[in-house]
């Protein structure tokens, strides 16, 4: 009961304070999550699966499972992607759709890509699942289900020099938490900003250096940011760590397992108080890419790294 308590708080700060949004740790490695600009960036079709275990043997904890899909079209001047996610967090359960469309700009610098995202969220929740002292509590009654459409945008810069920025919010909409008949409530999803930048740097014939960073921003909440420093060797072996303010450390591995398939896991240190009664975040990401028949012929495609 302890645990479930404290689990209750910590919702209540992420809504009232943090992010609301879920966010992976190798959000790098799929940018698509968070930037709806970095579709058909791959140029080739590609795949990606992140499933996310935060807060191990913590009762109720978040689980959050990611697929996402996209593709460069007509020349790789146009990016079409899908996202398709699922996450559970104690008796709530959220399911998304969302659709991504990118047009891109080239020039001797680099390539500008310009994205709209738009989709829906389903958020339901299972009170009867919940052992209540107040029986008649309105709030904690049966199962209810809340249907949220939103739409995004973002801007993705890809520069010759192996400079990537990206600027996005993914959902623009404030739509209303918890809508019920004769219970006022002010609680709304807010609206979320992403900026992020990565420097690629060629340290050797066979090293290569990727820092790179993400600022987020909240309505109504303080400005969190990650620092990332990863390293690929070979182009077959990535390792990395980050950091997360007033949350975790975070070491990546990433390993190219065949030509077209990659895979990665993340573990994530966490920093907060809930450390005590968490065994940290375990985070597992597979990546597969294709050519597509005449859709791809004669197109160079960029490395995974």
């Amino acid at each position: 009961m302890r645990h479930i308590l404290s689990l209750l708080l910590c919702l209540i700060t992420l809504t009232a304070l943090s992010q609301q949004r879920p966010l992976n740790s190798m959000y790098m490695l799929d940018p698509l999550l968070i930037n709806p600009a970095y579709a058909g960036n791959h140029v080739q079709f590609s795949a990606t699966g992140i499933h996310r275990n935060q807060w191990v043997n913590f009762p109720g904890s978040p689980q959050t499972s990611t697929f996402s899909m996209h593709s460069g079209f007509w020349g790789s001047r146009v990016g079409i992607g899908l996202i398709l996610s699922h996450e559970t967090i104690g008796v709530h359960e959220d399911v998304g759709l969302f659709g991504q469309y990118s047009y891109k700009i080239f020039s001797d610098a680099g390539v500008l890509s310009m994205g709209v995202s738009a989709g829906f969220n389903n958020l339901r929740s299972d009170f009867s699942s919940l052992r209540l002292i107040d029986l008649n509590d309105p709030n904690l009654a049966g199962q209810r289900s809340k249907f949220n459409p939103n739409f995004g945008a973002g801007v993705y810069w890809s520069g010759v020099n192996g400079l990537f920025l990206g600027f996005s919010a993914p959902y623009l909409i404030n739509n209303k938490i918890v809508d019920i008949e004769g219970i006022p409530s002010i609680a709304t999803q807010k609206r979320n900003y992403y900026l992020s930048a990565t420097k690629v740097f060629q340290y050797s014939p066979n090293v290569t250096l990727y820092p790179s960073f993400l600022l987020r921003m909240q309505e109504g909440a303080p400005i969190t940011f990650d620092l990332n420093f990863n390293m690929s060797f070979y182009k077959v072996v990535g390792l990395g760590f980050s950091y997360r303010n007033q949350d975790a450390i975070l070491f990546l591995l990433q390993l190219k397992v065949l030509e077209n398939l990659h895979i990665g896991y993340a573990y994530d240190f966490t920093l907060s108080e809930i450390r005590q009664y968490s065994e940290g975040t375990h985070e597992i990401m597979f990546n597969y890419r294709v050519k597509l028949g005449r859709i791809h012929k004669g197109i160079e495609c960029p490395s995974y790294y």
